[in-house]
């Protein structure tokens, strides 16, 4: 008889579960199981990893969550009766049912959290069509209404749920985990199905893998909940059974009930949701009355390339511009982005006529004459040689992503904006995981296991200070850290489990920059949850193009608050603002400052190791030396590749995709027909002996690993230069700015002050001694 688990918590139920979803398919193998639900604690955090990791080793994955429904109204947060949830599993039965379920645990977190995130019946019955519900553990409602002797109240419950769900689509929870409330529970809800004829359904409630786990999961218990081991008070499992039973084990406990593990298999058949790769949701932007989006792009688009050719003189002719500007027009419209250059157009629009400074670009995005055109960036593509292919190319599957730098002060503005205009519903956050890297989780382990601070405090900074580190890698690194693994029995065991749960989600936060604008609700999409006053998407920002969401990096620069107060400043001072759009990073003064390692405050190029390499480098010209572009050339002009090839070759390279790399190798060399069937002609074709072609190859991807991309390096060049002209033309008000920035802008009564009011004509008093915040400015 087989078996399938349809109650798993994974690591995404956070410092509870601890079913780590990469280990979870070769156990599920191993016991002869090929199915597998996820039900993690009221949220749906992990079910896009769960699904793919799942369908990529051949297991059919359940998509559920074990949901808290509040005793009262979900809006209800009064204290000690609405702050005890009960649980209730749900699972998608199909992709109605999946919606159904992003709607319900967005509800959860946006309007119920209270504690936990909280739906209630209403919304249950609400958003029932096609789920399935599981009566859940213990803390489930009729669970809770049977240990309290209340078995005609359990019983009317039950019937209700089943109301709710439909007949077949509510089942009572069979669980054995040897704890005696469960055996009463048991009990009750097998007189239940017989009284109602509600059916049975076997589960275990599985927080952990194996069942030597168990320790394990009780310390990670003690993280979350701040207590130790040795607390009388921590929360306790009071079982070891909590892991993945094997069908055998099942089918042993559940021996007298047969048709509750059967139960297991036939919903796991009847789930079948397909989360596949959706189409990108976005507004429709609107457009004046009798004109398309299309047409407004390009009006738009060559009324600001007159401007531009007004602003600065690059020798290139108009015709030349216009050319590249078309090419990007058919792209950006084939493609279907018209409405997202618009969006983006807009908001910076909004930004620049409130007088909130916007960077000149950030990674490749200022590879788009659009962009240039349209004042999203400013850095003029044509005069620096960028690809546009670099951005956007037919052959790329992934969206193009603008990314955006805001004065860090006002950035919140430009949200608010957008929220207002497309509406609170479709707009919203994105969240990230803070996970429990090497140092940190050796802390929280060496705490709930009572160890002293000062031997907790040593293990933990043994490990190396750098990035990426592991504990494994730590202890390769450092001979004493793993001496003292070896011989103190105390510091392998803080190792030892740290090394479980190293890498694990601890806690969520909201993405610093990242904001999603759809086309519709968000929550029809991918559901919601609440950071402290942020709605953000569950998925991360790798996950929500999947799943047809588009993310509008809004970056806060501090040095564009700086920028933004020395222009402000120099307005007052002369009556005429510095107009950035104009500079052409050529001014020989400006240079020679960078030169002879003036470079205090100039952004990115401060500090003893750039100030040194400058000196020596005495830069004369705005231009950079390695770019990812070249990567692209040498693959073009080579061996035949069109721009948009060569772009996916850079990308494969970047990722070392080893697998197409080998064919891109081979089609590099000896030409052929690439994987859409476009002919390549290849290097030795072109006259290049097989022996250069082959050591090209393998220069060009060891090279493709750390070269700049053109776009943003030259973008941040721009800001550098920005701050290097304000420090030399203006090093009063420009140094002023800085100190107002530090100092956020507070005199000691913790009023706005403007340090250029107060201070004198020369700028060394402000490097003459610390400035406390206490300081009167």
């Amino acid at each position: 008889m087989a078996f399938t688990h349809l109650h798993l918590h994974t690591e995404y139920s956070l410092l509870d579960g601890a079913n780590r979803i990469h280990e979870l398919p070769a156990r599920l193998k191993e016991l002869g199981m090929d199915a597998c639900a996820i039900t993690d604690h009221g949220a749906l955090y992990g079910v896009l990893d769960f699904y793919r990791t799942m369908k990529k080793n051949g297991i059919h994955p359940v998509i559920g969550c074990e949901v808290y429904v509040a005793p009262r109204n979900h809006k209800d947060k009064e204290g000690a009766p609405d702050r005890d949830p009960h649980h209730l599993i749900l699972l998608a039965e199909n992709d109605e049912g999946y919606h159904n379920l992003v709607k319900l645990v967005s509800a959860g977190f946006v309007d119920g959290f209270y504690y936990r995130p909280r739906v209630d019946r209403e919304l249950l019955r609400q958003h029932s069509e096609g789920l399935i519900a599981l009566s859940a553990c213990l803390s489930g409602e009729v669970p809770r209404l049977i240990m309290q002797g209340e078995m005609e109240e359990a019983k009317q419950t039950a019937l209700l749920y089943q109301e709710i769900f439909g007949e077949n689509y509510y089942y009572l929870e069979l669980q054995e985990n040897g704890m005696a409330e469960q055996a009463i529970v048991n009990k009750g809800l097998i007189e239940i199905s017989e009284m109602t004829g509600i059916p049975l359904v076997a589960t275990n409630d599985c927080h952990y893998l194996n069942q030597d786990d168990a320790f394990a999961h009780e310390v990670l218990l003690c993280m979350q909940t701040g207590k130790t081991m040795n607390s009388p008070d921590r929360m306790q499992m009071n079982t070891d059974t909590l892991y993945v039973r094997s069908p055998d084990e099942m089918e042993t406990l559940f021996a007298a009930f047969p048709e509750a593990l059967l139960n297991t298999e036939r919903i796991a058949k009847r789930c079948q949701v397909d989360l596949k790769r959706g189409a990108i949701s976005l507004p429709h932007f609107e457009t004046e009355e009798g004109e398309t989006a299309e047409e407004m792009l390009r009006r738009l688009c060559y009324e600001g390339l007159d401007k531009r050719m007004v602003q600065r003189e690059t020798g290139i002719s108009f015709e030349a511009y216009s050319e590249r500007l078309d090419y990007e027009l058919s792209v950006i419209n084939s493609m279907g982005y018209t409405d997202y250059y618009l969006i983006v157009w807009d908001f910076i629009r909004f930004a620049h006529d409130h007088d909130i400074m916007v960077g000149p670009g950030r990674g490749s995005g200022a590879a788009s004459l659009a962009a240039y055109t349209l004042f999203i960036t400013d850095i003029d593509p044509l005069k620096y040689e960028l690809l546009f292919e670099r951005f956007l190319n037919k052959e790329r599957v992934s969206m193009p992503d603008f990314d955006i730098d805001f004065c860090y002060e006002r950035r919140g503005e430009v949200i608010d904006y957008v929220t207002r205009k497309y509406g609170v519903d479709q707009v919203c956050q994105v969240i990230t995981f803070g996970t429990l890297a090497a140092r940190a989780v050796i802390r929280d382990v060496g705490r709930a296991l009572d160890v002293s601070y000062a031997d907790t405090d040593r293990i933990a900074k043994m490990v190396p200070e750098q990035l990426k580190m592991t504990i494994d890698l730590a202890l390769e690194m450092n001979p004493d850290l793993k001496k003292l693994y070896e011989e103190d029995d105390v510091t392998r065991r803080v190792i030892d489990l740290a090394k479980r749960f190293e890498g694990m989600p601890r806690h969520a936060s909201t993405h610093a920059a990242g904001v999603i604008i759809a086309g519709k609700p968000v929550c029809e999409i991918a559901p919601l949850s609440r950071n402290d006053e942020s709605i953000v998407v569950q998925f991360t920002k790798d996950d929500i193009e999947d799943v047809g969401l588009l993310k509008f990096d809004f970056l806060g620069l501090r040095t564009l608050t700086v920028l933004q107060e020395t222009s402000q400043l120099v307005e007052e001072k002369t009556g005429t603002a510095i107009d950035f759009a104009r500079m052409t990073y050529d001014d020989p003064k400006v240079f020679e400052m960078i030169s002879r390692g003036d470079t205090e405050g100039v952004f990115q190029l401060e500090g003893g190791g750039m100030t040194t390499f400058l000196k020596d480098l005495q830069p004369e010209s705005f231009e950079v030396i390695v770019y990812q572009e070249q990567v692209i050339r040498i693959v073009r002009d080579l061996a035949g590749f069109s721009l948009a090839q060569a772009d996916n070759v850079r990308r494969a390279m970047g990722k070392k995709n080893e697998a197409l790399l080998q064919s891109y190798r081979k089609l590099f060399i000896e030409g052929g027909a690439d994987e859409k069937g476009a002919e390549v002609k290849g290097a030795i074709a072109n006259g290049v002996p097989r022996k250069v072609a082959d050591k090209l190859f393998n220069d060009i991807y060891a090279f493709a690993g750390y070269a700049f991309n053109k776009a943003h390096a030259a973008s941040y060049a721009a800001v550098a230069y920005y701050t290097a002209w304000c420090k030399y033309y203006y090093p009063v008000e420009y140094m002023a700015a800085i100190l107002n920035s530090h100092l956020g802008n507070l005199d000691k009564a913790g009023r706005y002050v403007r340090v250029a009011e107060t201070t004198s004509t020369r700028a060394a008093p402000v490097f003459t001694r610390r400035v406390r915040r206490s300081d009167s400015v």
